[in-house]
């Protein structure tokens, strides 16, 4: 339970981050950081994996070019799902789930894709 704790608060200081440093990206309330963060993790965890495999043959076409687009709409469905966290564009969401990612990665020792 408390690696789970520790995870979703470097999650949400990640969300936090990338709302700060992208004006695309718009967070209203705490509860809405704390709720997107949740969110992240639970289409990073569920949703993402089975897009990743649906799109696998795209994917080694555009030698993994295309991973970007699946990591941008898990942020934008993230987005969709909470209330208080909008995403203004699927550009803002692509460069909103990078910095989310490489923060997540920096902070965490670990990026959110890696489970």
């Amino acid at each position: 339970m408390g690696r789970f704790f520790l995870r979703w608060l470097v999650m949400v200081l990640a969300l936090w981050a990338t709302a700060w440093i992208l004006p695309g990206v718009h967070l209203s309330s705490t509860p809405a950081l704390l709720v997107g963060a949740l969110a992240l993790g639970f289409v990073n965890a569920v949703i993402r994996p089975v897009m990743t495999l649906l799109t696998l043959p795209i994917t080694i076409v555009t030698l993994g070019l295309f991973y970007l687009v699946i990591n941008g709409f898990a942020f934008a469905l993230a987005a969709a799902l909470v209330p208080g966290f909008r995403v203004d564009s699927f550009g803002w969401s692509v460069l909103g789930a990078f910095s989310f990612s490489v923060i997540c990665w920096f902070v965490g020792g670990r990026g959110v894709s890696d489970g």
